[in-house]
């Protein structure tokens, strides 16, 4: 990591988002950066691309992973709730106990990995209780707050919001709103999930729409960042696109790429 920003001298940012337990990369995530910035979805519930990696598999097999991921790319969501309801039956009251107990191993290597200074807010699979059991002195968890950095004004705005797969922090798009509003006019605007316009929330390879935000996207237009940066839908169609005078740009899926998105001024 450099050191932090003085004087005239330019400032670097690296940005990742949808980590998904990909602990290695993280850890040099920031070289040669003067901050990181991370926007969610550390956990790595199930791997769409490995269906052998992550929680579900972890505790119901690899084969019941083929099956749920084959059930929900079908958007069979119906299905695919009464397939899990059956499954977590067998584990019975240590539900809760068992999730907690794999999110913790995860979140305790992934936080180890953040370097200093890190600004990081929540993703849709992240559970917001457990953080600051992880979160060291040298990383600032952010939710509808804003930090200066080098010289300019951030706000961040974690989670996602409501959808038929139910994942852990998925909000109304009244307390959504809310959030963004409180964040106001900065100039770089960090969120998990990105506005609502259908080039940057289709994923190409699910072959789906994701849920985007339309209060974020209203945010734009009325406050013209510098830059939208968000991540969540892995294979969007358009990675990167202008909307009014804001450069919105899908960080990338760094689970699978390994590479920071870099932001310098």
């Amino acid at each position: 990591m450099a050191s932090t920003p003085a004087g005239n001298r330019r400032t670097r940012v690296h940005v990742v988002s949808d980590v998904h337990g990909n602990a290695r990369d993280l850890a040099t995530a920031g070289d040669g950066a003067d901050a990181l910035i991370c926007l969610g979805d550390l956990v790595l519930f199930l791997d769409y691309a490995d269906h052998s990696r992550g929680i579900f598999p972890d505790l119901f097999g690899t084969e019941n992973a083929d099956r749920i991921v084959e059930l929900r790319t079908a958007r069979r969501f119906e299905e695919a709730r009464d397939f899990q309801a059956r499954l977590w039956a067998g584990i019975g009251a240590d539900r809760a106990s068992a999730i907690r107990e794999a999110v913790r191993k995860q979140y305790a290597e992934l936080f180890a990995a953040f370097p200093a200074p890190t600004y990081a807010t929540y993703g849709n699979v992240d559970i917001p209780a457990l953080w600051p059991e992880y979160a060291g002195p040298g990383t600032t968890v952010l939710d509808g707050e804003r930090v200066e950095i080098g010289g300019r004004v951030f706000g961040f705005v974690g989670g996602g919001l409501r959808t038929p797969m139910r994942t852990p922090y998925e909000i109304s798009d009244e307390e959504y709103a809310a959030k963004i509003e409180a964040v106001g006019e900065v100039d770089v605007l960090c969120t998990h999930i990105p506005p609502e316009v259908p080039e940057l929330v289709y994923d190409t390879v699910a072959r789906r729409f994701e849920r985007g935000s339309r209060a974020l996207l209203d945010a734009i237009h009325r406050t013209r960042p510098r830059y939208a940066l968000f991540g969540h839908v892995h294979q969007p169609l358009a990675r990167r696109m202008r909307v009014g005078a804001t450069e919105c740009v899908n960080v990338g899926h760094f689970a699978s790429s390994g590479r920071p998105w870099v932001l310098e001024w």
